[in-house]
């Protein structure tokens, strides 16, 4: 009798009165898969995390414990006794920054830099969008959160989720939940949020510019590009290194030819892989602790601010630039410089292609959307050097 009452005692089921909320995780843990399977927002990444979610919040299962990384410290001597769960151990990628920079390897290998080393101008758009990262970093800080806690936030602006991941692993690893899940939402609501931005800034007239076809990329130029980038963003910024030195190794392999395997292994099952662990990992930080608060409804807000801050930030550069140049540029390709590629860059083509069918956008929109990929690692420097 006593072993089944000690059974019965060691359930999930006896264990719910202890923590009644991990009740309402699990339910928005049902909702993101909802949305990930049935709706197809970011599925990739919002599935696996949802499940991470899922997982945390079951009621004894004891597969992450939080504390073991609690104040930005790893408990080592807890973790070497074997007394982690599961998903402690896969955590560890994400706080020791390891899968934010393989993902990175693979989204270089699938980038083309094209577009952007044949219209350098493109580069000025994609920094343009940046400006939603130091915006809400600035609005962030106004509403009493932290200067990492800040910069954690901000980052979601750049719609680049690897990006925000190692950020805020590495300044605000307690926010890493609801920053993870706005970042992912937001990058999957791009063809929603953005259009309206897009529409409200420029004029019909605007939304009507072609611009001219962009020149032949040599091969040789493709070359170099990744190498140059490296070094030079690597002096200029080192905090930045780890990411934009995978970015470019990733391209490097694509753009070479010399290392075909490798290319198509870190593109395809390095990816997938990393992917998986990267999703769920982040989804066990959503703990109801952490996540049933006013400050993840505060970061929401903020998130959507930091993502339409972006978005009109490289649409206004754009219409700015069309003062000066010669050759106008159509301002619905700024929009694209937020990195959430290649989304960004297929609605600036949908838009522009409902005020002329005969418009075609997405190549030079490609331009702005892979320097938002480059701008939003660089950012990321910038705010680690500055609170790391």
């Amino acid at each position: 009798m006593e072993a089944i009452m000690n059974f019965l005692q060691s359930t999930g089921f006896a264990q719910i009165g202890q923590n009644p909320l991990c009740l309402v995780m699990i339910l928005v843990s049902c909702i993101l898969l909802y949305l990930a399977i049935v709706k197809r927002f970011e599925p990739l990444l919002l599935l696996p995390i949802a499940f991470g979610m899922l997982l945390t919040n079951l009621p004894g299962a004891g597969m992450y414990h939080a504390e073991y990384f609690a104040n930005g410290v790893i408990d080592w001597a807890a973790l070497g006794t074997g007394h982690g769960g599961l998903i402690d151990y896969l955590y560890l990628g994400v706080k020791l920054g390891i899968y934010p920079c393989l993902i990175f390897v693979g989204v270089g290998a699938m980038t083309d830099f094209g577009p952007l080393i044949a219209n350098p101008k493109s580069l000025l758009l994609g920094a343009a969008a940046q400006v939603g990262i130091f915006l809400t970093f600035i609005g962030a800080n106004l509403l009493g959160f932290t200067g990492p806690q800040s910069a954690s936030i901000g980052i979601i602006g750049g719609a680049d989720g690897p990006t925000a991941i190692y950020t805020t692993a590495a300044l605000a690893p307690e926010l890493l939940g609801p920053i993870a899940v706005a970042a992912y939402s937001y990058m999957a609501l791009v063809p929603v949020i953005q259009p309206p931005i897009m529409k409200l800034l420029t004029s019909k007239e605007e939304r009507r510019i072609k611009m001219k076809q962009l020149r032949p990329v040599s091969k040789t130029e493709k070359i170099l590009f990744p190498i140059i980038v490296t070094i030079f963003v690597s002096l200029m910024l080192p905090s930045a290194a780890p990411l934009v030195g995978c970015l470019m190794l990733g391209n490097l392999m694509r753009e070479s030819g010399a290392v075909d395997r490798l290319s198509k292994t870190v593109q395809n099952e390095l990816m997938n892989i990393v992917t998986i662990f990267l999703g769920i990992s982040v989804g066990a930080t959503a703990t109801a602790a952490n996540f049933l608060n006013l400050q993840t409804l505060e970061i929401l807000v903020m998130g959507v601010c930091a993502f339409a801050l972006g978005t009109a930030g490289g649409v206004l550069l754009a219409k700015l630039m069309n003062v000066f140049a010669k050759e106008k540029v159509n301002p619905l390709i700024g929009s694209a410089g937020v990195s959430a590629v290649p989304m960004a860059a297929r609605v600036s083509q949908v838009v522009g292609q409902k005020e002329d069918p005969s418009n075609f956008l997405l190549m030079h929109a490609m331009g702005p959307n892979v320097a938002g990929v480059i701008g939003s690692a660089v950012a990321a420097g910038v705010l680690l050097s500055l609170f790391g």
